[in-house]
C-alpha cells in the first residue's frame, strides 16, 4: 500500500517513479505535477497474476524498445478506467479512453500513455498464461473495450470488487483469484479476436483453441471431461481438437491432466485445505479414483500425494508468518506487496 501523503512532497513523484520500476515493467515518466505529486497505489499478490487499484496526477507513460532491451517480464495489462482519462499510442493504433472503458498494454510492445488525473483498477497476466502469436497480441493490444456490457463488464465487475474489500479473502485464496482472473481475461481476448472483421482462418483457429483452453480450466473438476466432450462443446470434431493442440507442448489429454494435477498440487500444499483427505482433493480435480490419481502425481512429480502434502505443511509451519519484504493492505488477508 502506498499513499504519497507519507513521504515528503519534493520526493513524492521521484518515490512514484521508483515504486513503479518494482513492481511493474520499466518505464520513464513525466508529470507537470511533480513538484507535489499525488498518488495511492494498492498491489495484490494472487500468485502468478497481479492485480493494483491507483489513483494519481495527471502523467505521461512512456516505454520505449531500448526498455523492452533492457528488462521485458512479459505480461499483458489491462486498465480500467474509473475516473478522468487517458490516451495510448502505439505504432499499430492511436485510443481514447474514457471511464468505463478497458485498455490493454504489453510489456513488450512500445507505448505512450497520456492520462489525466486518473483511478485505475488493473490486472497483468503472465504471456505464458495467455500465449498470443505476435500478430494476434496486436489485435487485442490498444483495442478500446467497453466494461459496461458483455465480457468486459465481467472483468471489470471482478476486479472492482477484488480491490474494493479484499479483506474477506485469506492469502491462501490468492493463487485461485489469479486463476479466475486468468479465464475471464483469456475469455475477454477470445471475444476481442472473434469480433474482428474478415479475420483469416488460423486467426479464427487460434481463438477458438482460447477459447477451449479457457472451457477447459472451468471444467477440470469434471471426470468427464474428455476431448470427445470438449469437442462436442465446441461443435467441432475430436480429429480437428486433437489439430488445434497440435502446435501444443501436449496433448489435449496430457494438458487437462497436467493442469488437474498442478490444481491438486497446490491445494496439497494449502494449509487452510489440510483437514480436507487426500482422496476429495482429488475428485475435486476430475481423479474419481484414488490409485489413478497417486499414480498421475508420482509420474508427474516422483513422489506421493501424501509425501508432499506433508512436505509442504512441514514448511509452512517452520517458516511461520514470515513473509520477507512484504506488507499486508490494512484490514487484508491478501498480500500487498511494496
Amino acid at each position: 500500500m502506498f499513499r504519497s501523503a507519507e513521504v515528503p512532497a519534493a520526493e513524492r513523484f521521484d518515490y512514484w517513479v521508483e515504486l513503479l520500476g518494482r513492481t511493474h515493467a520499466p518505464m520513464e515518466l513525466r508529470s507537470d505535477c511533480a513538484d507535489d505529486f499525488r498518488a495511492s497505489q494498492r498491489v495484490l499478490d494472487l500468485g502468478a497474476v497481479t492485480v493494483w487499484s491507483a489513483a494519481f496526477a495527471p502523467q505521461v507513460f512512456r516505454r520505449t524498445p531500448k526498455m523492452i532491451r533492457q528488462s521485458d517480464p512479459e505480461t499483458y495489462s489491462l486498465s480500467l478506467v474509473l475516473s478522468g482519462t487517458a490516451a495510448g499510442v502505439w505504432r499499430h493504433r492511436e485510443t481514447a479512453y474514457k471511464p468505463q472503458d478497458l485498455f490493454i498494454t504489453s510489456t513488450s510492445l512500445p507505448s505512450e500513455i497520456h492520462s489525466t488525473g486518473v483511478a485505475t483498477v488493473a490486472v497483468e497476466v503472465p504471456k505464458a498464461l495467455l500465449p498470443l502469436p505476435r500478430d494476434m497480441a496486436a489485435r487485442v493490444v490498444g483495442a478500446p473495450v467497453s466494461a459496461q456490457e458483455g465480457m468486459g463488464a465481467l472483468l471489470a465487475q471482478f476486479l472492482t470488487q477484488l480491490t474494493a474489500d479484499p479483506a474477506p479473502y485469506q492469502p491462501s485464496d490468492g493463487p485461485r483469484l489469479g486463476t479466475v482472473v486468468t479465464d475471464l481475461v483469456a475469455a475477454l481476448f477470445a471475444h476481442i479476436l472473434d469480433a474482428g472483421p474478415c479475420l483469416p482462418p488460423e486467426t479464427h483457429q487460434r481463438t477458438l483453441t482460447l477459447r477451449i483452453k479457457s472451457f477447459i480450466r472451468k471444467h477440470l473438476h469434471d471426470p468427464q471431461l474428455t476431448p470427445t466432450t470438449i469437442a462436442a462443446a465446441h461443435h467441432i470434431s475430436t480429429g480437428h481438437l486433437h489439430r488445434l493442440f497440435r502446435d501444443e507442448d501436449a496433448t489435449v489429454a496430457a494438458w487437462i491432466r497436467r493442469l488437474r494435477l498442478e490444481a491438486a498440487r497446490r491445494d496439497l500444499a494449502d494449509p487452510a485445505l489440510h483437514a480436507v483427505p487426500i482422496h476429495a482433493i482429488a475428485t475435486r480435480w476430475g481423479f474419481p479414483r484414488a490409485a489413478d490419481f497417486t499414480r498421475a502425481y508420482r509420474t508427474a512429480y516422483g513422489t506421493t500425494p501424501t509425501d508432499h502434502r506433508h512436505q509442504a505443511l512441514h514448511s509452512h509451519e517452520r517458516l511461520g508468518a514470515s513473509t520477507a519484504v512484504q506488507l499486508t493492505a490494512p484490514g487484508s488477508g491478501l498480500t500487498a506487496r511494496r
